[in-house]
């Protein structure tokens, strides 16, 4: 979901060893946290792959880094979750889905949550001891059929219950590509029936200007939009405009109090 261009020349996980556990999912599917520089890489490569190749993003090659990487400056914080798929036999493959996540105290080390680079967070402030931003959420296109999406979930909802977070924010990103109406089009049809309360509300730091856009069209939303709605995301405000990703931003809050009953389980 986030994005961002500052990039470091290295990005392994400084943050502490939270606790962690690799969970098996269906189909060959398997579930855990990066616990090396290669598994970094291997989430990197297929950010590259999924948001400059197949998207269109402009990234800068990051110093010292081997080309083909998606790097950032909260890289280095964040804990990366994988999924990998694996053969006939069980045996863990490549890295087919991944999220970041960057809790509370890792985003003090890192000068803050890299939504505060696009929004002004601060009716945040009394939550924020208590809230993982989540974001660079990808699945290769060959594993998109939302077993790779409710493997990472799983493993998030796990992850917060066993930490003490309770809320999860971050950004959803939507093409512009057509110039900006479907992405002005969405803010408004979401808008209408899934607006956080005005003490959850943010503002973009550069809007969208979804004034001089249609907002009429009727759209649907992306598949990732749609899963985090279902599982009960607010949307807390306009959509950011990202011009280096070519994309329209919007920020989602989402508490664990509110994920179905199937993802509550798991967190049990």
């Amino acid at each position: 979901m986030n994005r961002s261009q500052i990039l470091m020349p290295h990005a392994v996980s400084h943050a502490p060893a939270l606790q962690r556990a690799t969970r098996v999912a269906p189909a060959c599917l398997s579930v855990s946290w990066a616990r090396s520089e290669a598994d970094v890489r291997e989430a990197q490569a297929l950010r590259y792959q999924v948001f400059t190749t197949e998207m269109g993003a402009r990234l800068p090659a990051a110093p010292g880094m081997p080309a083909g990487l998606d790097v950032d400056l909260f890289d280095a914080y964040c804990e990366h979750l994988l999924v990998r798929a694996g053969d006939a036999q069980g045996n863990p493959g490549p890295v087919v889905g991944t999220y970041r996540v960057l809790t509370p105290g890792a985003a003090k080390r890192a000068g803050g949550f890299y939504s505060d680079t696009e929004f002004d967070l601060t009716r945040l402030r009394s939550m924020r001891s208590r809230v993982a931003e989540i974001g660079r959420s990808c699945v290769h296109p060959e594993h998109r059929n939302g077993g790779a999406i409710l493997a990472l979930w799983g493993a998030l909802a796990e992850f917060m219950a066993r930490n003490g977070l309770d809320t999860v924010i971050g950004c959803a990103s939507v093409s512009m590509r057509d110039g900006g109406h479907v992405a002005a089009s969405l803010w408004r049809q979401i808008a209408d029936s899934h607006l956080a309360p005005i003490d959850c509300r943010v503002r973009p730091r550069l809007p969208l200007p979804i004034e001089h856009l249609r907002q009429d069209l009727v759209v649907e939303p992306p598949a990732l939009i749609r899963g985090y709605l279902r599982c009960g995301a607010r949307l807390m405000g306009e959509p950011a405009w990202d011009p280096d990703f070519n994309t329209a931003d919007l920020p989602l809050l989402l508490r664990t109090a509110d994920l179905p009953a199937r993802f509550r389980r798991l967190s049990a």
